[in-house]
């Protein structure tokens, strides 16, 4: 009876030694990781939050990119963006997503104390009553994600104000990025996407003519201080640090950043 407790009790100890080190070594491996994440996104912010190690790049296409290459072990972007560059039938079909990080919501940021703001908030609100946010939505497959606006409300043109100096000046400056559903070029070389669309409204009822610019995303605040664009319209998380820094309309959509890595 004792040898055979004695066999028992050696068979436990191994037993827990093999799991004990199985569970050190998954988390020696996930401590490893390298995440590629855009500099300046709410990616990074992610990575920074978790304790990750990541590598700053300059779009989270050149993440995916990181990730397709090897040169990253995997990539944080936006749920959105996932749903359209990564599996069957995309640009990367061998990349999938798993966690979830965190959820958001996008907004349009605007210089500080700018009237624009409160007018995109309208054209948003007219928009969503008759259809026309929906639809464009519809095309760029982000329906699911699109938030109710609410009613329009009273606006007048502030003296001196954002709204009067892109009148005056004829064009609506859009800082971007490269980032499909949201603004990406056509086959044209033209700027389409749910908020390239939405943006092209909005200076279709102010009156303007729209330019897209591509700008660094980590120095948006900077291009919109010093007047290089007028707004920031790239599928923008409305974090503590944007809020603070822009006059930001309300939120328009949901989303999430998730982990992207090769598929099994």
């Amino acid at each position: 009876m004792k040898k055979w407790m004695a066999m028992l009790l050696a068979a436990t100890m191994v037993f827990s030694l093999t799991a004990c080190g199985s569970k050190e070594e998954t988390e020696e491996t996930e401590g490893t990781m390298t995440y590629a994440v855009e500099a300046g996104s709410a990616g990074e912010a992610a990575a920074e939050e978790k304790g990750f190690t990541y590598n700053s790049v300059a779009s989270q296409a050149d993440a995916l990119m990181e990730v397709a290459a090897g040169t990253s072990d995997a990539a944080i972007i936006d749920l959105l963006m996932a749903g359209a560059m990564i599996g069957e039938g995309t640009s990367y079909p061998d990349l999938t997503y798993t966690d979830e990080l965190t959820t958001e919501e996008y907004g349009v940021g605007c210089r500080k104390g700018s009237d624009l703001a409160a007018y995109i908030n309208n054209v948003f609100a007219e928009s969503y009553a008759d259809g026309t946010m929906q639809e464009i939505a519809a095309t760029y497959g982000v329906q699911e994600a699109l938030l109710e606006q609410g009613d329009v409300q009273e606006w007048q043109a502030e003296e001196g104000g954002d709204v009067a100096y892109i009148q005056e000046k004829g064009t609506l400056i859009v800082g971007i990025t490269n980032y499909a559903p949201m603004d990406y070029k056509d086959e044209n070389g033209e700027w389409i996407g749910f908020d390239a669309d939405m943006a092209k409204l909005t200076a279709q009822k102010l009156g303007v003519e729209v330019q897209f610019v591509e700008i660094d995303w980590d120095n948006k605040i900077m291009e919109l201080d010093s007047k290089n664009i007028d707004v920031v319209w790239n599928g923008m998380t409305l974090t503590g640090e944007v809020t603070e820094s822009m006059e930001c309309t309300n939120p328009y959509c949901n989303n999430a950043q998730v982990v992207v890595v090769p598929a099994a």
